[in-house]
Parts: structure tokens; C-alpha cells; sequence
């Protein structure tokens, strides 16, 4: 639901996929930043990818249906970075930073993560819910919610979707 152009969170009647078109119904997350996972000194930001449709998706080491789908959002990213796609993760519970480390190194892969083992990043984000992982939103190039997956995702769930507003 998006309410003077900022985003606040509903999932109508318990849906896991949620679609917010036409585009003028799209709200923002605001301010998106957190320490890199495998850089901690350094800060991502959704700024740093101006212009570009965003992934981002919630993720843990601990579990297991984020296990599964990492190749997924991997391959997604790697078929769809050439168009303007930024994938960005927020690894999240992982109190010991080296363990995600060893799984983004285990599993290959190429995009960043926000290191934030407290949530302090969902919760800024005006009612996401923190007890949902994996989760995934997708961005349009203005950086405006089109899409929410409250579940684990398939290359072939979010690549249609993330081409489409690549195309945009």
C-alpha cells in the first residue's frame, strides 16, 4: 500500500506474492544502508544504485529455504545485471559474521549484502515483517516497491518480473 509515496507494508489476505502496478501506486522504502557483508567497513546503500531496478532480497546462512534458492537469485542476477539489475541481499540472525562470509564464498556469490544480524534495516523500513526470511522485494528504477515475494523464489519467479521493469 503506498501512501504519499512512501511504502508501507500489507499482505491482503496472506498472499506470498504481492504486485503493485500501474507504477503510480508504487511507494518507496526510504533510506536503504547497512555495513557490507564481506566488507564491513564499507556501507552499501540503495543510493549507490541509482537508475537501476533493485533486488533485494532477506537472507540467512541458517536457512534453509535461502539455501535453496541462492543459486536462483544468482543465476537471475547473472542473466539480467546487463539490462540495469542491481540483486542486493540483507543477511540477517547471523551473529557471527563469518559464517555468512563462508556461505557467500561456499555458494559463489557475486552481489553484496548488508551485514545485519539485529533487523535494524527491515525495521526502518516502515512495517516490513522481520519474522519473514527469505523474503524479496523488487524496486523499479525510481526505487519504488513493485513487487514483495513472501517465500523462497525460483529464477523463473522474479526474472519475468525484473526484466519487465528493466523495460520500463
Amino acid at each position: 500500500m503506498a501512501y504519499g509515496g512512501t511504502f508501507n507494508f500489507v499482505s491482503p489476505g496472506g498472499q506470498t506474492e504481492i504486485f503493485y502496478d500501474p507504477p503510480e501506486e508504487r511507494g518507496s522504502l526510504g533510506a536503504l544502508s547497512g555495513p557490507s557483508l564481506m566488507n564491513p567497513d564499507e556501507t552499501l546503500s540503495l543510493e549507490d544504485f541509482e537508475g537501476q531496478v533493485v533486488v533485494i532480497n532477506v537472507w540467512g546462512q541458517w536457512c534453509a529455504p535461502c539455501r535453496t534458492e541462492m543459486p536462483e537469485l544468482q543465476r537471475m542476477y547473472d542473466n539480467t545485471k546487463e539490462l540495469g539489475v542491481q540483486l542486493v541481499g540483507i543477511n540477517v540472525r547471523d551473529n557471527a559474521i563469518s559464517k555468512p562470509q563462508d556461505f557467500v564464498t561456499d555458494y559463489g556469490l557475486t552481489f553484496p549484502s548488508i551485514y545485519d544480524p539485529p533487523m535494524r534495516t527491515l525495521l526502518s523500513m516502515r512495517g516490513i515483517p522481520t519474522s519473514v526470511v527469505p523474503m524479496t522485494f523488487v524496486l523499479d528504477r525510481e526505487h519504488r516497491v513493485a513487487a514483495v515475494f513472501l517465500r523462497d523464489l525460483l529464477t523463473e519467479d522474479v526474472q519475468p518480473v525484473v526484466e519487465r521493469l528493466a523495460a520500463e
